[in-house]
């Protein structure tokens, strides 16, 4: 029996299939689909507002005290667009959907996805919180149940949970966690593929990605209790820091993380210290002038106990010392830990062009994906391009956690 044509729609459906089936950092996070643009059609450096919870004081006693809203809001920009060329010819369109797919598109599809979850990756350096040695490849439990140990703390919910690691951190694992009070189906798992599997230690799936990126940190100096506190902060919500004791124009990275002596976390439900002291990580590079760096943009904004978006028990004074993870001009990687809520992955429709062949978009779990095919007259060639519109955002850093390398 003759093959049916291939249809634009097919294609477009299949090349969805493949694209969020080979996802992975991608496939465990909050994926918003906006229909707001679904008419118009949306373009580079549109927003998306998404609300996040309301934080208020309990209060003690009969009497009302009246609290303002502290409804917060972040911005998500769909500022990627993303695409890959796929060129076949008319004789193709007479496959078999599946043979199509195999021969023609998931060699295509596959990497578009992989460019997606590694932009995606970088979502890393929007979370403060970090476990791991750096330097050291994770390779036991420990480093797992840390993790767990610093969402808990933040009153993360418990489910549902991922972890994310590259190639070495996936060996180191595995390795280390064989045999240890799993069931025998996650043990041969385990033996059979050499991926950790799901339902890990809490967790739903424990994947693994040549995705995760890697940190190069600045050249600021490694030595502990050496860099310090130029001048105390005493604003609410303050997201900048003043360094000094630094030499010449040393570098601090974005995505970096320090601590400061005597600024300890808090529960953000209880208001009182975790016991653990806070973790900022910079979010855009400075450079030092004569050893200081005048304004180091930091996460989470500093709000003290007493405040309903509490993030430290006090804040930073004058001469504090201020410790950098890791040694500098270092590279780490950046293996996460994360609720599926705090990171948002955001696409929406692409407008269908007119004057071509054909055009066809698709949306399933999130993600909207459209195709575009021309005819090539001369050579009896489709050239066909897949594309993607999206952003992502670390909305809810407190939901995850890093484990350095």
């Amino acid at each position: 029996m003759s093959n049916s044509l291939l249809t634009i729609d097919m294609i477009t459906r299949k090349a969805l299939e493949i694209l969020e089936n080979n996802l992975v950092i991608t496939r465990n996070v909050n994926r918003q689909y906006d229909d707001s643009f679904a008419v118009e059609g949306a373009k580079i450096g549109s927003t998306l507002r998404i609300r996040l919870p309301d934080r208020a004081l309990v209060t003690d006693g009969a009497a009302l005290q009246a609290q303002d809203d502290n409804e917060q809001y972040t911005t998500l920009t769909v500022s990627s667009q993303k695409h890959i060329g796929v060129n076949f010819t008319s004789a193709e369109l007479t496959m078999q959907l599946d043979d199509f797919a195999e021969r023609v598109l998931k060699p295509r599809i596959s990497q578009l996805a992989s460019s997606v979850d590694a932009d995606v990756a970088n979502a890393y350096q929007g979370i403060y919180q970090s476990v791991g040695t750096p330097g050291t490849t994770p390779s036991s439990a420990l480093v797992l149940l840390q993790a767990h140990q610093k969402l808990n703390e933040m009153a993360s919910p418990m489910m549902p949970r991922y972890a994310t690691v590259n190639p070495a951190a996936n060996a180191g694992l595995v390795d280390g966690l064989k045999g240890l009070f799993n069931p025998t189906d996650t043990i041969s798992r385990q033996f059979k593929n050499g991926m950790m599997g799901e339902g890990v230690l809490g967790f739903e799936e424990v994947n693994m990605s040549q995705s995760i990126k890697n940190l190069t940190t600045g050249t600021r100096t490694a030595t502990a209790n050496t860099l310090q506190v130029n001048t105390t902060v005493a604003t609410q919500g303050q997201s900048t820091i003043s360094i000094k004791s630094g030499t010449g124009s040393a570098t601090i990275k974005k995505g970096e993380v320090f601590t400061i002596a005597g600024v300890y976390a808090v529960n953000p439900q209880t208001r009182e210290s975790t016991g653990s002291l806070q973790q900022f990580t910079v979010t855009a590079d400075a450079t030092a002038s004569s050893g200081t760096w005048t304004t180091v943009n930091v996460s989470p904004a500093m709000y003290t106990a007493d405040q309903a978006l509490a993030t430290i028990d006090a804040f930073p004074v004058a001469d504090a010392y201020i410790n950098f993870l890791g040694a500098a001009s270092t590279t780490y990687p950046q293996n996460m830990v994360y609720h599926k809520d705090a990171i948002a992955f955001a696409t929406a429709d692409l407008l269908l062009p007119q004057g071509v062949d054909m055009a066809s978009r698709a949306v399933h779990n999130g993600i909207s994906l459209r195709v575009v095919r021309q005819y090539d007259i001369n050579n009896d060639r489709m050239p066909t391009r897949v594309d993607v519109l999206y952003g992502y955002s670390t909305i809810r850093p407190q939901m995850g956690c890093r484990i350095w390398g």
